[in-house]
Formats: C-alpha cells, structure tokens, sequence
C-alpha cells in the first residue's frame, strides 16, 4: 500500500513552516487548491480563505514567520482514498514574543493525484485568543 498523501503534505508543511524549505511543499499543492482556515483574521492575518498554489505557499510563508511547531499530537484520525480529516493538538511558539501557544484544530483535506485539492481547518479560536491576549477571556 502506498503512503497516504496526507503524510507526505504534513511533512513537507511542517518543513516549509520550520524550516523555511517550501520547494517539497510546492509539489504537493494542487495549482487550484481552494484553502481555509477559520479563525480570527484580526489578529493573525495569514488565516481566512486563498485560493491558487501561489497565494497557499505565500501564507505558509507567513505563517512560517510568525510561529514555530515544536509538537504535533493528532487526537484522532480517519483516511480514505483521497480525503484524511483529523483533530490534533499542537504547541507552537510565537516568534515575535517567544511565547508559548497551545492550540486545538480540526482539519478536513482531500487531495487529488497526491496533491492537496482542498482543505477546511478549524482552530480553537477562543483559547487561540486568550493566549495572544496574554489572559484568560471568560465565555
């Protein structure tokens, strides 16, 4: 059985975020891939909807300025053929104040020929703004 296309995407994202190395990420980007991640815009730019190869590896770009990925835990997972969905936890530190940012996501891919298609990624956007804030926000 061949990999999934999603492990390959997932290490060649988190290269182009950490390392800056976005060539392997360019090849598994769909030239129409449609991408969104919802969360507020307000605060961190990079999130919100791009559409076209381009405009995908310039927001990794940014978000690769803004954040470091030091751990991924996926709480759950579920592949098909072309499609992989998943909620993971990740700990990330922002660059510009060195702080610590834990966030919660939901991801829902499909992919087309081994390259991303299409992706919806949710963040926990209550806790991902209580950090950035510095204090905790009452619901």
């Amino acid at each position: 059985m061949a990999e999934h296309s999603l492990w390959r995407f997932s290490r060649a994202l988190h290269r182009a975020i950490n390392e800056r190395q976005s060539d392997d990420l360019e090849t598994y980007i769909d030239e129409d891939v449609d991408w969104v991640i919802y969360g507020p815009i307000e605060l961190f730019p990079f999130l919100g909807a791009r559409h076209g190869k381009a405009a995908v590896l310039e927001v990794c770009r940014q978000i690769s300025e803004n954040v470091r990925v030091h751990r991924f835990d996926r709480e759950s997972l579920m592949l098909g053929e072309d499609t992989a969905a998943s909620m993971m936890r990740y700990s990330l530190t922002a660059l510009d104040s060195n702080k610590p940012i834990n966030l919660r996501l939901a991801h829902f891919a499909r992919f087309k020929a081994g390259r991303l298609l299409n992706i919806r990624v949710l963040l926990d956007s209550h806790e991902l703004v209580a950090q950035a804030l510095g204090g905790p926000m009452h619901r």
